[in-house]
């Protein structure tokens, strides 16, 4: 078991992508990390770079939108690494279609990962939060938040994550626990590539006419909302809570 002052992080859909980034820089920041995936083989990349590099890592698979295998998954993180104070709720899939064309399971699959997923892994969590009196919820939003042709399920699922974590700082705020939600604009990962792909759109293209409108003149990478996370999961951030905050390079909103 880990010393009384070793932090404990889970995140959700950590075998690639953001999810990757934010478990390697958390685990580089001294926290013992649980990557969490629908397929826990493909958390080994991960799971191996923090341990070569002298962190602990666990990969843990489950469904974030099944509540037996949320329960039964943190109970393992508790059981392996030690009782869970951090959060990241990165876990993301997109079914994107024109109102007209979407399905049922185009909505249905959108919200069950984004918005069930979130709540039912941090109802596991927040136990083991509550208890510390200390503890760190971090929700990937996105800047579709305020609305994009094609992605009505994403937009509205990613609306209410933020409506989600502003309740969450409000009800657990008392006991210690911050919540907040980050929403990252264009950054380079498989899902926006498979996205472009499905508009069938240029890659290369489609990110330098997106820089070309961001101020700083560049697109995000996974390391750049990893920074902002490794912030609000540390000890200095213990009086921000309830924030959403759009790492987009300029302004938002």
């Amino acid at each position: 078991m880990p010393g009384p002052l070793t932090r404990v992080a889970v995140v959700t859909g950590a075998a690639r992508g953001i999810g990757a980034a934010v478990a390697q820089r958390l685990a580089a920041d001294g926290l013992a990390v649980a990557v969490l995936d629908l397929d826990s083989t493909a958390c080994a990349p991960v799971t191996a770079a923090i341990t070569s590099e002298g962190g602990r890592a666990l990969a843990v698979q489950a469904d974030v939108s099944d509540a037996e295998q949320v329960e039964a998954a943190v109970t393992r993180v508790a059981e392996e690494l030690g009782p869970p104070t951090v959060l990241v709720n990165n876990a993301g899939v997109i079914r994107d279609n024109l109102l007209a064309r979407m399905t049922d399971a185009d909505w249905d699959t959108v919200h069950h990962v984004h918005l069930r997923g979130a709540f039912l892994m941090s109802r596991a969590v927040q136990a083991y939060m509550t208890e510390q009196r200390w503890g760190r919820v971090i929700n990937l939003s996105s800047v579709t938040a305020t609305g994009n042709r094609g992605q009505a399920n994403y937009s509205a699922a990613k609306a209410g994550l933020e409506g989600f974590t502003k309740t969450l700082a409000i009800e657990l705020g008392p006991f210690g626990v911050t919540a907040n939600a980050i929403g990252p604009g264009y950054v380079v990962t498989e899902m926006l590539a498979a996205a472009a792909a499905r508009m069938g759109a240029d890659f290369d293209s489609l990110l330098a006419q997106a820089a070309s409108e961001i101020p700083v003149r560049r697109v995000g990478c996974p390391q750049d909302i990893a920074h902002v996370i490794s912030f609000l999961a540390g000890e200095n951030a213990g009086y921000v809570s309830g924030q959403v905050i759009y790492v987009t390079g300029g302004p938002h909103g």
